[in-house]
């Protein structure tokens, strides 16, 4: 599954490693990540820890770059909200960090950048600073600022994306194909049971379904703005639909037998990707899409081609 990670070198990023050489630190950088940003009361509070403590930690964590922190305002003055900078660290020497990339190709494509689209209300866009056009309009996702987006929802429909096919340029051999993003479903308010059947098609061929549990509310996102309100959908599933000869897969687990060769991806210029929740879908509980500036990853639409060496 394609996730926020960081590699690092042991011969040279010695300040990660400290910073990772603690127990205490490494139960604030867990709770970070399970239960989302906290203030270092509260942190102090759900570990048992004097505040001093926690907070002597999270300057060696700051300073290592394993968490970030924000200042907002509290009730009297303000505090510092700190959120986890990472899913996984890598450790690793030099000689094998190029290997590991060396036979991947990746493009990222912003929410905005869709090349067609059919959806239907409730639906809307926004960027980081605000609303995009006009709520519940349709006719809204054609509006250049889409450019901007940074979330997108509707519920029902279509958005399609055009990226190129990188590895057919460099005339390399496709062993698998992955597509990573951010997603929920979507429902007036929020609600955690609220499943929706998301359907990816690549060059008008469907790879496969993931159903999502629901529209999630209940903590405010790790990268959505402070503007946008509590009550809206914050952040969604990370998911990764991965094709390859023997099918696809969603975080490893097989859903269709749709393998490479339907795709016939070596014969196409470009890669067409469709993100769809179908009128006939089972659960047709709606769709976000969560990308840059919203949700808790701070990413576009990755497409990775993994090649032959």
């Amino acid at each position: 599954m394609s996730r926020n990670f960081l590699v690092v070198d042991p011969e040279e990023d010695i300040e990660v490693l400290k910073g990772l050489a603690s127990a205490i630190r490494i139960k604030i950088l867990k709770l970070l990540h399970v239960e989302g940003p906290m203030n270092g009361n509260e942190i102090a509070e759900k570990l048992g820890l004097p505040q001093s403590t926690v907070s002597t930690n999270l300057q060696i964590l700051e300073s290592a770059g394993l968490i970030r922190t924000e200042t907002q305002k509290a009730r009297k003055g303000n505090q510092k909200i700190c959120h986890s900078t990472f899913d996984e660290v890598l450790v690793m020497f030099k000689e094998d960090i190029s290997p590991l990339h060396s036979n991947s190709v990746e493009v990222a494509m912003p929410l905005g950048l869709y090349t067609s689209c059919q959806v239907s209300a409730p639906c809307g866009l926004c960027s980081s600073e605000g609303i995009i056009g006009l709520l519940d309009v349709p006719d809204t996702f054609l509006d250049p600022d889409r450019m901007k987006a940074g979330l997108i929802w509707f519920t029902r429909g279509y958005v399609e994306y055009q990226f190129p096919n990188n590895a057919k340029l460099s005339h390399n051999r496709i062993d698998s194909m992955e597509v990573a993003l951010e997603l929920s479903s979507e429902v007036p308010g929020t609600s955690a049971d609220w499943p929706s059947d998301i359907t990816l098609s690549v060059n008008g061929t469907e790879v496969g379904t993931w159903t999502s549990p629901g529209d999630f509310g209940d903590k405010r996102g790790v990268y959505t703005p402070s503007w946008w309100k509590l009550k809206g959908s914050q952040y969604g599933k990370l998911k990764s639909w991965r094709v390859t000869e023997n099918g696809t897969y969603v975080d490893g687990l097989k859903i269709s037998p749709v393998s490479l060769k339907d795709l016939d991806l070596e014969n196409h210029h470009s890669i067409r990707l469709r993100i769809a929740v179908k009128d006939e879908a089972k659960h047709p509980g709606g769709l976000n899409i969560f990308g840059r500036g919203f949700g808790n990853y701070d990413q576009d639409i990755v497409l990775r081609l993994q090649t032959a060496r």
